[in-house]
């Protein structure tokens, strides 16, 4: 069935009466309305520079890294040996949710990702809570990768007799920390090649994940020279729940392998090209975490990763097998930059969500202007890039971290549910790649989210709380007043549930 544009002008809803609050909630945007909407140049149309292999590597640069790089010495000590595991339980998980990613990506080849997603199958509701939620995922965890830079710089200086003093190194509350200004540093950079185009940005990004590649490959070769079979007994002394609590944690690791599908209106072929990178991304960084996972056990006993004197481990394991300065030096500086290219990727999957949602007047239009000169939302590039720098420069890892599992589960969670939506309401629609073995799949992908959710702690439960509720007043006060969308007549409203 075709579907009606019905993005009507935003001025109109002054001349008409609004809709309940539950209507409200559930008017949806036409499919088609919103790939119109990315080739209308009154909105600000990007450039389609990107092919497969380039989507992919802003997945693999979005993703791989994090984890390994940042989050695997926290994860060890509840973990144990079977660290690993977890690794494979995260990615399990949010391979579930790629496939979903996938399927409505070859749909909905716009750059909103599953809050587009969300608004054209559950509604204006459900698209402003995901959209706020990637809010949390994608600002957030750039900050908290940003953070994990400290350790590694200092790691490289070091090797000159030099290093950052603890005021430098961590935010305010800790070890007499006042900034973090290896993390600032890092998120300045990758803002302002950001400000210059996205190409330039995924020229770079895509020689940084090689590097980064490559530098994992070396640790697993160096580390699996002092292999010991020994260090994975006992494979679980937390037990299960140790390896549940840690799959919970290192699904971090996973978060960006969804910024290709934010690239739908830049890429050339995107209903063809994004279910492929997604799942080739997918594919590329779990092996990559597994392998190092286990390497890094090999090598050292889990006990070893506990120690307040164990910062930045994988370098660490490097300098005890080797002895060397130069691999040292080696490691640490393509570290840094793997944390570069991490920042650079997720700032850009956030700054075109934003885009997105100023185009549906969900936010102010300042973060959908495109630059005619770069062809980049720039203000709302930069406005991204200094909350980040702020947030990352400030703020712990750790709640950092926790905060972003918890919305990115959720969001993902709502995109499996999108995907079994549109599999009943919209069968006919014309599908790129479709999910395995019908709605099964999703609806594991999403019991699969809600399970890691729910072994996430309290305090980050209250966080996540306090997030949606401020994310609720933002909708009530301000999005649902200046919706685009909200400017359709009760006759265009009824279409728009229809189509």
């Amino acid at each position: 069935m075709a579907e009606r544009n019905t993005y009507d002008n935003p001025t109109a809803a002054s001349a008409h009466s609004r809709p309940p609050l539950s209507r409200q909630l559930t008017r949806r945007k036409a499919i088609g309305t919103m790939i119109a909407d990315s080739r209308d140049s009154a909105t600000g149309g990007l450039r389609r520079t990107f092919g497969v292999f380039q989507l992919t590597m802003i997945s693999v640069g979005a993703t791989l890294g994090t984890g390994i790089l940042v989050i695997l010495g926290e994860a060890v000590p509840v973990a144990g040996p079977a660290v690993w595991i977890a690794f494979i339980l995260a990615g399990a998980t949010a391979l579930l949710s790629a496939l979903s990613y996938a399927e409505m990506a070859g749909m909905v080849p716009v750059s909103g990702s599953s809050y587009s997603y969300s608004y054209a199958t559950l509604g204006e509701g459900a698209a402003w809570v995901c959209g706020w939620c990637l809010v949390l995922e994608y600002a957030v965890s750039v900050a908290a990768v940003a953070v994990g830079a400290a350790d590694y710089v200092n790691e490289t200086l070091r090797i000159f007799g030099l290093e950052l003093p603890p005021s430098l190194t961590t935010g305010p509350g800790a070890d007499g920390g006042v900034i973090n200004l290896s993390a600032l540093i890092v998120v300045v950079l990758a803002t302002l090649l950001l400000m210059r185009g996205a190409w330039e940005s995924g020229v770079v990004n895509t020689i940084i994940v090689f590097v980064k590649i490559g530098i994992l490959i070396f640790f697993c070769l160096v580390a699996f020279t002092a292999f010991r079979a020994g260090n994975f007994t006992p494979l679980l002394p937390m037990g299960a729940a140790g390896v549940s609590a840690a799959a919970s944690s290192v699904f971090f690791s996973y978060i960006g392998f969804d910024a290709a599908s934010t690239a739908g209106e830049e890429a050339k072929n995107p209903k063809r090209d994004l279910p492929r990178a997604i799942i080739a991304s997918m594919l590329i960084v779990t092996t990559m975490y597994v392998l190092v996972a286990i390497a890094a056990i090999g090598a050292r006993q889990w006990e070893w990763f506990g120690l307040e004197s164990t910062t930045a481990p994988l370098v660490q394991i490097v300098h005890e097998i080797t002895r060397s300065d130069v691999a040292v030096l080696l490691f640490a500086v393509s570290a840094v930059l793997a944390i570069l290219s991490v920042v650079i990727t997720v700032l850009y999957g956030q700054s075109r969500i934003l885009l997105t949602m100023a185009r549906d007047g969900m936010v102010p239009r300042v973060f959908g202007r495109v630059s005619l000169r770069t062809g980049t939302p720039l203000v709302g590039t930069l406005i991204v890039g200094v909350l980040v720098a702020i947030t990352a420069a400030f703020i712990p890892l750790g709640e950092l971290a926790n905060a972003t599992s918890i919305g990115t589960l959720f969001a993902f969670c709502l995109v499996n549910v999108a995907v079994i939506c549109l599999k009943v309401r919209r069968p006919d629609l014309p599908r790129s790649f479709r999910v395995p073995f019908g709605p099964v799949l999703p609806a594991l992908g999403s019991l699969a989210c809600a399970f890691l959710m729910i072994n996430l702690g309290g305090v980050t439960w209250a966080v996540f709380g306090l997030w949606m509720l401020v994310g609720a007043v933002i909708y009530l006060t301000y999005s649902r007043r200046h919706s685009r969308v909200g400017g359709l007549t009760e006759a265009d409203y009824r279409t728009s549930i229809e189509a």
